[in-house]
């Protein structure tokens, strides 16, 4: 089995942090189990962030990791803005919502010392970061409390980029990989691709270890990414319908229907291209429709039609994130899922 030393844990498998769908108790289940279990902190505010790490640190004394994003917040755009709620009215009109006096979606705030003063008091073993890395002040904070760092590339420059300016290991995302792409050095999709073509090019260019992640969902998954040089695998999908996960029963129905079967990069829920299952809203305006604010604006006209159309049972405007295989995402425990994927990691 390969030696997943450079996590700190007994598996090299990582659970992908997955906002949302996702808090410590799925973290800890797969800690426990041997992998690397993930707290997504970019949607928590200090005072939640602070509670998850607390429950999570009291369900395992095993290594974990904290993924945060590293974006530049967006300055406002009133004229685009305009003309996103604009394209959006005939679904307000329709559900009988008013436009006037949107609130702020929620937010995705990028890392931050105020984060950081919350996160040193738990010194985790591993932090990861998608969109790029932090400012150098905060990444050497980081780095100060014996944390290892891990940054998401999406292609052969940016794991360059990334290995340059201080990653200890490059999580390989392909463009099977479900949620936000973690595309940071240009916004040209056309760059993106799939997880067997990206993952030994980047494994063979760079001297740290390499994460491959993105449409892996079983043992045959793992080892296929293990042979093509592959020092730990990250799996998402497969874990969002685990019973220690909090993804919404709407969202659990979908990840099991046939509906899974076609997914999209979309903009039009959070202004970033991510990956999830297409549904009305995708369909009709199209999933990177321009009229979407930048990431995360797009976010605060689209949630109040969420919640209305999730109230009666309906996920039209739902981001309904999910990687191209959902194949594998069922019922199970996620220690047993766990330790059912590292049947792969046997060669």
């Amino acid at each position: 089995m390969p030696n997943p030393s450079f996590l700190g844990t007994t598996l090299p498998l990582v659970q992908a942090p997955m906002a949302g769908v996702q808090g410590h108790a799925l973290a800890a289940a797969v800690c426990n189990a041997g992998g690397l279990g993930s707290i997504p902190a970019a949607m928590l505010s200090q005072e939640a962030l602070e509670k998850e790490l607390s429950q999570l640190t009291a369900l395992t004394d095993k290594p974990y990791n904290v993924n945060f994003f590293c974006h530049t917040p967006p300055e406002p755009d009133p004229a685009r803005e305009a003309l996103w709620q604009q394209t959006l009215q005939p679904y307000y009109n329709e559900l009988g919502l008013s436009l006037a006096g949107i609130a702020p979606g929620p937010g995705r705030a990028p890392f931050s010392e105020q984060a950081a003063d919350v996160v040193e008091a738990f010194k985790p073993a591993v932090m990861s970061f998608h969109f790029g890395l932090p400012p150098k002040t905060l990444l050497a904070r980081v780095k100060s409390w014996g944390s290892r760092v891990l940054a998401s590339a999406t292609t052969l420059d940016e794991a360059l980029w990334l290995q340059a300016h201080g990653a200890d290991a490059i999580i390989a995302q392909g463009l099977e990989a479900g949620g936000h792409r973690g595309i940071f050095l240009n916004g040209d999709l056309s760059t993106q691709m799939g997880t067997m073509a990206l993952l030994p090019q980047i494994v063979q260019a760079v001297r740290v270890p390499v994460i491959a992640a993105g449409g892996i969902a079983d043992a045959a998954g793992v080892a296929a990414a293990m042979a093509l040089g592959a020092s730990a695998v990250q799996i998402g999908t497969a874990y969002m319908c685990c019973p220690e996960a909090t993804t919404s029963a709407l969202h659990r129905a979908a990840l099991q229907s046939p509906q899974a079967r076609h997914t999209a990069l979309t903009t039009l829920f959070t202004g970033r291209p991510a990956r999830g299952i297409v549904n009305r809203l995708m369909r009709e305006l199209g999933p990177l429709n321009p009229a979407a604010p930048a990431f995360p604006l797009a976010t605060a006209a689209i949630a109040p039609l969420r919640a209305k159309a999730e109230s009666v049972g309906n996920a039209d405007f739902s981001p309904l994130w999910s990687g191209q295989n959902a194949s594998q995402c069922g019922n199970l425990p996620a220690a047993e899922l766990t330790r059912a994927l590292a049947k792969g990691l046997v060669r």
